[in-house]
C-alpha cells in the first residue's frame, strides 16, 4: 500500500467561493483547541449536565462534526499534527517527551521551580503551519499552550512564525492554574526571544497545600484576556491567524470561587473530594464534579467572548473560527469521566488509540460560508487543517518554496476539507488515518468503518458501523482486513529514537 502523501504544492488553488472570490478579501481564521474535553461534554454532543450555551450556539450557526479526530491521544503530538500537517508516523514529536526533568531548580519567593520548561521540539527543517501563513501576509498570535519545544530550543513561539504569544511553553507547567510564571513573546513589543513573566502576586503563595488558592492570577483567565486584547488589536486591513490553545479543562480542578462555580456546587451538593498529588501538580480539590463542570461552562464562556468580539470589531462574517479538543477525556486530578459519560459512548480515554481517546468535538463556523446548523460525518483529523487552512488563504506551491528555503518539507498527510465546509462537491476522502502512541505502545488505523488497534503488537480488529463501543474484536474472522490494515502501519510508520513502538508481526 503507497503512502498516503498529500503535496499542496502540487495542487492548491485559491478559495473558491463563487463570483465574489476575488473581490472579497482573504478569511481571518481562529482556531481554538482546548485541553482534554471528551466527544460528549458539550450539550450539543449530547451532555446533560453541564451548561455550553455559546458553544451549542456556535454547532447552530455553524456545522458539527462528528467523525472528527485529534492527531494523537496525548497533547504535544496531537498538537504537532495540526503544525505539520503530519500524522504520528511521520511528525517528529510523537509522545510527552519533557525537557524539564533534571535540571537545576530557581526560586520564585520560597517556591522552587524548573530553569528550563517545555517539551520535544518540532523539527526545524520541517515548516508549520504559522510560519506558513505569516510568510503569506497573515498576522500570527497564539495563547495557551505550546509544548512544541522546550525554553531555548530551536522550536519556540519566536522562531516558528508566532508574532505574539502568551501563555505556557510547557504543558507540564500547565498542570497549575495559579502557576509561578507565564512566558511571552511579542515581537510588536520588541521581544527578541520568549521570556518568562514572573506572576508576583502568585508567588507570594505555596504551590501547593491549603494556602495555593490564595494566589490570585488565574492562568486560564490571563491568557483568555491576551487572547482578546490581541483580537481587539486588528483592524481588519491584514488578515490573521489566531491559535487560542486554552488549557481549560485539563489538570488540576481550581478557579476562581464565583458565580460559575458556586450554581455548579449547588447543583452537585453530594460531591467528592481529591486529596491531590504534589509531584504531577495536582492540588487538592473539594467538590470535583462542580469544579469540572465550571471548568467547561468557563471554557464556553470565553468562546462565547472571543465571537462576540469579532461581531463588534466587525470581523465576524469575515472570519472562520474552529473550536476543538487536543485528545479525549483524562481522568487525572480528580476528574471523574464516568459520572458525567464524557466519552460520548465511545471507549477509552485519554492516553489509549480507541474512540474515546482520539474523536473529539469539532464545530466550525463561518456565517454565510458555512452552512448553518448543519452536522457532518465526514472523518477528519489534525493534520487536515494545514491543507485546509492554506487553502482558504489562497497560499499555493508552498512545499516547493520552503524546500528553496532549505527546508527539508518531505511529506503531509492532511486533504483540505474545504468542500466540506462550503458544502462543495468533489471532497477527497482519506484511505485511511492513522496515529501511534509510544507511553501505551498503541497503534490504530482507520479504513472506512474498519478499525485497528495494535497493543504492544498485537492487533485487534473492531466495525464501527456495528460496534461504536469497540467491544467486538473480529480480527479472526477477517484476516484479510488485518492484513490490509497492517499493511498500513507498515508503509506509514518511520523510526523514530525518541518514541517507539511495537509494530505487529508481518
Amino acid at each position: 500500500m503507497k503512502p498516503n502523501l498529500f503535496l499542496l504544492g502540487a495542487g492548491l488553488t485559491c478559495l473558491s467561493l463563487g463570483a465574489h472570490a476575488e473581490k472579497n478579501p482573504r478569511p481571518n481564521i481562529i482556531y481554538i483547541m482546548c485541553d482534554d474535553m471528551g466527544y460528549g461534554d458539550l450539550g450539543c454532543y449530547g451532555q446533560p449536565y453541564i451548561q455550553t450555551p455559546h458553544l451549542d450556539n456556535m454547532a447552530r450557526e455553524g456545522m458539527r462534526f462528528t467523525q472528527a479526530y485529534a492527531g494523537s491521544p496525548v497533547s504535544a503530538p496531537s498538537r504537532a499534527a495540526f503544525m505539520t500537517g503530519q500524522h504520528t508516523g511521520h511528525c517528529e514529536v510523537r509522545g510527552n517527551k519533557e525537557y524539564w526533568r533534571d535540571v537545576p531548580m530557581v526560586k520564585y519567593g520560597s517556591n522552587e521551580d524548573y530553569s528550563v520548561v517545555g517539551q520535544h521540539p518540532y523539527a526545524p527543517g520541517h515548516v508549520i503551519l504559522p510560519e506558513i501563513l505569516k510568510d503569506h501576509g497573515y498576522t500570527t498570535g497564539m495563547f495557551g499552550k505550546w509544548a512544541g519545544g522546550y525554553e531555548g530550543s530551536v522550536s519556540t513561539p519566536d522562531k516558528r512564525g508566532i508574532d505574539e504569544f502568551y501563555g505556557f511553553i510547557c504543558q507540564f507547567q500547565a498542570h497549575l492554574y495559579y502557576p509561578n510564571f507565564l512566558n511571552r513573546f511579542s515581537r510588536s513589543q520588541g521581544d527578541t526571544a520568549v521570556v518568562r513573566e514572573v506572576l508576583e502576586e502568585n508567588i507570594k503563595y505555596p504551590m501547593f497545600g491549603k494556602d495555593y488558592l490564595k494566589r490570585p492570577q488565574y492562568s486560564a483567565e490571563l491568557i483568555h484576556r491576551a487572547a482578546l486584547k490581541w483580537l481587539d488589536s486588528q483592524d481588519g486591513k491584514q488578515p490573521f491567524f489566531g491559535i487560542f490553545t486554552y488549557t481549560l479543562p485539563h489538570a488540576e480542578l481550581a478557579q476562581p470561587e464565583d458565580s460559575i462555580l458556586l450554581k455548579y456546587k449547588q447543583k452537585f451538593f453530594q460531591d467528592k473530594t481529591w486529596g491531590g498529588d504534589e509531584g504531577s501538580r495536582y492540588n487538592p480539590s473539594d467538590h470535583t464534579h462542580a469544579q469540572f463542570a465550571a471548568m467547561i461552562t468557563r471554557l464556553d464562556l470565553y468562546v462565547g467572548e472571543v465571537l462576540a468580539k469579532l461581531k463588534e470589531k466587525g470581523l465576524d462574517e469575515n472570519t472562520i473560527v474552529v473550536f476543538t479538543s487536543d485528545n479525549g477525556p483524562h481522568e487525572e486530578g480528580g476528574a471523574d469521566p464516568q459520572f458525567f459519560g464524557r466519552d460520548g459512548k465511545l471507549r477509552g480515554l485519554k492516553r489509549q488509540c480507541h474512540e474515546g481517546g482520539i474523536r473529539v468535538p469539532f464545530i466550525v463556523r463561518w456565517p454565510g460560508k458555512v452552512a448553518a446548523g448543519t452536522v457532518n460525518d465526514h472523518p477528519c483529523a489534525f493534520y487536515d487543517m494545514m491543507p485546509t487552512f492554506c487553502e482558504l488563504a489562497g497560499v499555493k506551491n508552498y512545499v516547493k518554496k520552503y524546500t528553496n528555503k532549505k527546508k527539508v518539507v518531505d511529506y503531509f498527510d492532511g486533504i483540505s476539507i474545504v468542500p466540506t465546509l462550503l458544502g462543495q462537491e468533489g471532497q477527497q476522502q482519506h484511505e485511511f488515518l492513522y496515529w501511534e502512541f509510544n507511553e501505551t505502545d498503541q497503534i490504530a488505523v482507520r479504513m472506512d468503518d474498519w478499525k485497528l488497534v495494535v497493543k504492544k503488537g498485537k492487533p485487534f480488529l473492531y466495525n464501527l458501523a456495528t460496534d461504536l463501543h469497540e467491544d467486538h474484536d473480529v480480527a479472526a474472522e477477517h484476516p484479510d482486513v488485518v492484513q490490509r490494515m497492517k499493511e498500513v502501519i507498515f508503509a506509514q510508520h518511520t523510526p523514530n529514537p525518541h518514541f517507539s513502538v511495537t509494530l505487529p508481526e508481518k
